[in-house]
């Protein structure tokens, strides 16, 4: 039997208007979503089961249970502080964004339920599914494309981490942790749970103290968002917050951490569940002719990019 987690929605409304289109950071303005001939999301992923359950009775939740099991052991405060000093020395390797589009054939995420293809599928499957519904939006498209790319982190040359410290859903460490985290049970055994600096709702932060200030869980999100920022992209401040936080789904599915948020954070949400949607759901078995979407993407690449990066 399939057991599909419940996780509440964030309430609607406050910050749209009435029209529907979203105005947010930066004058940019969210496209209402189109009645009909928009992205439609299938019901099951392509193991045939429901996205993102986790408690599904299969090999590949066991395999993915025992992720979060060594995950949720090890992603400490001080592991993290620990990561973000050493990577964010970029002192790994130069290349292009499709140079490193390129290194990703050779890895799967061993934390994904939905789907076990070469992760340059994903982010043409994603990328091409928010380039038909949002056209104008061409960032997006760009955020699309490269918001996993610090997975190269497994990779050697990178570091040749663990899968439990590249990959899965983040968090934040410092506070408590949220009781709608997958698998939050395993928290129990991270000595973190225990000391009383890190296990109250604020933690080491203040209300509203934004979400840029707090330290999350290691992994691809943060170590490609410092490399973009870092190598100075020019994508809007929403691009960033979704490369840096699409993998945070207490935050954009349960509505969790959203004491810690400010202003700024609230306007870049609305992207962030904008994008969760093609993330999630344009998992599939459909492949994507690379050769032919490639000079659209290059095109990005030198809009928003320089020519090499340092990683």
């Amino acid at each position: 039997m399939t057991i599909l987690i419940e996780q509440p929605r964030l309430e609607e409304g406050k910050d749209q208007v009435e029209n529907n289109e979203l105005v947010l950071d930066g004058g940019l303005g969210v496209p209402k979503n189109v009645a009909t001939g928009g992205f439609n999301a299938p019901d099951i992923n392509a193991f045939g089961q429901s996205f993102r359950a986790y408690d599904a009775q299969s090999e590949r939740q066991k395999s993915v249970e025992e992720f979060y099991r060594v995950n949720h052991i090890n992603q400490t405060y001080d592991f993290v502080k620990k990561m973000r000093e050493e990577y964010m020395k970029l002192d790994k390797m130069e290349m292009s964004i499709w140079e490193c589009c390129e290194l990703l054939n050779n890895v799967v995420d061993d934390s994904d339920p939905d789907l076990d293809e070469p992760q340059i599928e994903h982010l043409l499957q994603t990328a091409e599914a928010i380039r038909k519904d949002y056209p104008d939006e061409d960032w997006l498209h760009l955020t699309a494309l490269i918001h996993d790319l610090g997975k190269v982190l497994l990779l050697p040359g990178f570091g040749e981490l663990r899968q439990w410290a590249v990959v899965g859903d983040i968090f934040p460490l410092g506070c408590a942790f949220d009781e709608s985290i997958v698998h939050y049970k395993h928290f129990k055994n991270n000595p973190d749970f225990y000391n009383p600096l890190y296990n109250t709702k604020n933690g080491v932060y203040t209300e509203g103290c934004g979400l840029e200030n707090v330290m999350v869980s290691w992994g691809h999100d943060d170590y490609m968002y410092m490399v973009a920022k870092k190598n100075g992209t020019t994508l809007p401040p929403a691009g960033l917050f979704v490369i840096r936080f699409h993998s945070f789904y207490a935050l954009h599915r349960a509505g969790a951490y959203r004491h810690l948020m400010n202003e700024e954070d609230v306007k870049n949400l609305k992207w962030l569940e904008i994008f969760s949607k093609y993330d999630l759901y344009s998992k599939s078995k459909v492949r994507v002719d690379v050769e032919k979407v490639k000079p659209y993407y290059m095109s990005l690449i030198e809009k928003y990019f320089p020519a090499k990066l340092k990683w």
